[in-house]
């Protein structure tokens, strides 16, 4: 018993693998400036590196089960498989975009390292999200 407790008690002086380390937080909505906040809503355009396929989404503000809605072009899952297994999105610290599953899992991660959305990692053939001018 007590060697079990050591144990315990050694794995949690651990360092955080970097897995958990990379961990992004949810973005505090409330510190956000709210017409920055409602500018980032709205039509989005992901696509492969070459820009010749293209999936349209709208970012919503209303919330649902595992982050916020999103509404996804019913061509998307022919273009990029993954899509049509995203149910919400969400927005983390450094403006990072995540794309989520019904089970809450995130499968796409957008991150800005530059003033351009880069999926980190590129997942099926997905290389990027752009803002579109609103519809």
């Amino acid at each position: 018993m007590h060697r079990a407790i050591f144990a315990l008690a050694l794995f949690a002086t651990l360092p955080v693998t970097a897995a958990l380390a990379q961990e992004v937080a949810p973005m505090d909505l409330d510190s956000i400036d709210p017409d920055l906040l409602e500018s980032f809503y709205g039509p989005w355009q992901i696509r492969n590196e070459n820009g010749d396929k293209l999936c349209k989404v709208v970012l919503k503000k209303e919330t649902t089960i595992g982050g916020t809605q999103i509404e996804i072009d019913p061509a998307c899952a022919k273009t990029f498989p993954i899509m049509g297994e995203i149910t919400a999105w969400r927005l983390k610290e450094n403006w990072t975009i995540e794309l989520v599953d019904a089970l809450r899992k995130t499968r796409i991660t957008f991150e800005t390292p530059d003033d351009n959305y880069i999926a980190e990692p590129e997942t099926d053939g997905i290389f990027t999200i752009e803002q579109l001018a609103g519809d």
